[in-house]
């Protein structure tokens, strides 16, 4: 499958946290449960990505999203709750979106390691706030909140060491590339958010900085064609 930026939109995550937490969540009616959690959580990835999140206080969310300390109590019982049901989606957003590639992408290794980095960035650019907090904050977490963090990291290096060990094994990669290959993809793919003023200030385009990664990470694994 295509990348689809409209699983990721704000409608869409916030429709699968409602869903993921229906028993916990005390609103009954869906379409006002939506229309709030989506206020709420913009609120918060707001003021944590410019404040930080530990810095942010359930008062300083309630002002910013109009919402009364007794209506955010309906969805969370501490920031501590919110912060989960924030991390899970990302790396909910991140299993859903890179697990599944189409079968001839799976099928032809080059093409799915090249397929995994466009998708990642894709991915992150419709989710820039949310990734950029789960980066970003990730050090200030507590510590079991800190492992839901790296968990989505985890996810996308395994999928593009999958990608690489089948290249290797069908000879499309060469044999001594390094095993470090995916931990140094991840970084690579992260920097478009992480460091976004930079690209921004270089009017880079994503898909010149799709393309760049691509061109690097193939001259360090793709083997030369056998000479005639």
């Amino acid at each position: 499958m295509t990348f689809d930026a409209q699983t990721c939109s704000i409608d869409a995550l916030c429709a699968f946290m409602l869903d993921r937490h229906r028993d916990t969540i005390g609103v009954q009616k869906p379409e006002f449960a939506l229309r709030k959690l989506k206020v709420i959580v913009t609120a918060a990835l707001d003021l944590s990505n410019r404040k930080g999140f530990q810095a942010m206080s359930l008062r300083d969310l309630s002002k910013a999203s109009g919402v009364s300390m007794g209506g955010l109590y309906a969805y969370f019982d501490s920031k501590t709750t919110l912060l989960k049901m924030i991390l899970t989606e990302v790396t909910a957003a991140v299993h859903r979106t890179l697990s599944d590639p189409p079968a001839a992408i799976v099928a032809d290794p080059r093409a799915h390691l090249l397929w995994l980095i466009d998708t990642h960035v894709r991915l992150t650019e419709a989710m820039l706030p949310w990734f950029t907090f789960a980066f970003m904050e990730a050090k200030n977490f507590p510590a079991s909140e800190r492992r839901m963090a790296t968990q989505s990291e985890e996810l996308t290096e395994g999928y593009l060491a999958a990608a690489v060990t089948a290249g290797i094994a069908t000879g499309v990669f060469r044999r001594d590339t390094s095993p470090l290959l995916p931990a140094l993809i991840k970084p690579l793919v992260q920097d478009w958010y992480v460091k976004r003023p930079k690209y921004r200030r270089r009017n880079t385009a994503m898909h010149t900085y799709i393309d760049t990664v691509q061109t690097i990470v193939l001259a360090a694994c793709e083997a030369k064609p056998a000479q005639a």
